[in-house]
């Protein structure tokens, strides 16, 4: 039987959330403790546990179809491959970041300085589109310590909650890219595994839906229905059943996460009582 061949990062947290939302998507992997390969006991999957710096070229080459990899990655050794979903976790900056005692007018600040990175192309392509031009110093790791060290007179690096920078004295001046994860996809995948991915791409979508949604269940009394429904963008149009007590009736809906809490302040003004709140496992459309 045809396997789609994924290849995901094989540790970290990018490592932890891929599994999660394949697990999300039903799909159960045999994987044991440090294996580089594993496969999927009720759906046509192998996993791939790969360097994140290799993946693009695997996707390149053909020997994995698709993979979940970092978009920043994929900015730095991937651009000629495409993006079949944005996944929405692992959420980051790939930031220029400077010693805190040293003040930071612009990006021209950077003109012939020295720039630690892992992240050649992307700090390259950055500053040419300013007009400026910077040594670039390569360095797989922490790069970090590099001005502490007196090798390069800033950094450019992933971050996250900037921990890692105020802990080694730096300070982010210049953020050049957002990245999440995404599922990329290789140029030549065939078009049996094409299929496969779009039953895969169905699941994660319904998950990704899920997880930015939550199911809301109010009773509100008859006369206010019309303002309670007024505030509410199901998915289609909400629920209305009539309760037991004359006079009211219960109203269910899903609402999006980002605004479920002003929405529930101008619910509970109109007259809604009893707002029970349910996390949503999938959400088929």
């Amino acid at each position: 039987m045809t396997k789609i061949r994924i290849a995901i990062q094989k540790s970290g947290r990018l490592n932890e959330e891929s599994i999660e939302i394949l697990k999300d998507c039903g799909i159960s992997i045999d994987n044991g403790k440090d294996q580089l390969k594993a496969s999927s006991r009720n759906f046509p999957m192998e996993v791939f546990y790969l360097r994140n710096g290799d993946i693009p070229q695997y996707l390149r080459d053909g020997v994995v179809d698709i993979a979940i990899i970092g978009e920043n990655v994929l900015i730095e050794k991937g651009e000629d491959i495409s993006i079949a979903e944005r996944l929405g976790f692992s959420k980051c900056k790939v930031s220029l970041a400077v010693p805190k005692s040293v003040k930071y007018t612009s990006v021209k600040d950077f003109e012939g300085k020295r720039i630690a990175t892992s992240y050649p192309n992307t700090v390259i392509n950055y500053l040419a589109d300013k007009g400026v031009k910077s040594d670039i110093h390569i360095i797989n790791g922490s790069v970090e310590i590099a001005p502490n060290i007196g090798l390069a007179d800033a950094i450019c690096d992933i971050v996250s909650s900037g921990s890692t920078l105020f802990k080694n004295n730096l300070k982010e001046v210049e953020v050049m890219l957002t990245s999440e994860a995404v599922l990329a996809v290789s140029p030549q995948i065939s078009d049996e595994r094409k299929d496969i991915l779009s039953k895969l791409q169905f699941r994660i979508q319904s998950v990704l839906r899920a997880r930015q949604s939550k199911y809301v269940l109010l009773n509100a009394p008859n006369d206010k229905l019309d303002e309670v429904l007024a505030l509410l963008p199901g998915m289609r149009s909400p629920t209305v059943l009539p309760l037991a007590e004359e006079g009211w009736s219960s109203v269910h809906t899903v609402l999006n996460k980002d605004k479920f809490w002003e929405v529930i302040d101008e619910l509970k003004k109109v007259g809604a009582e009893g707002i029970l709140v349910c996390p949503i496992e999938k959400m088929v459309l």
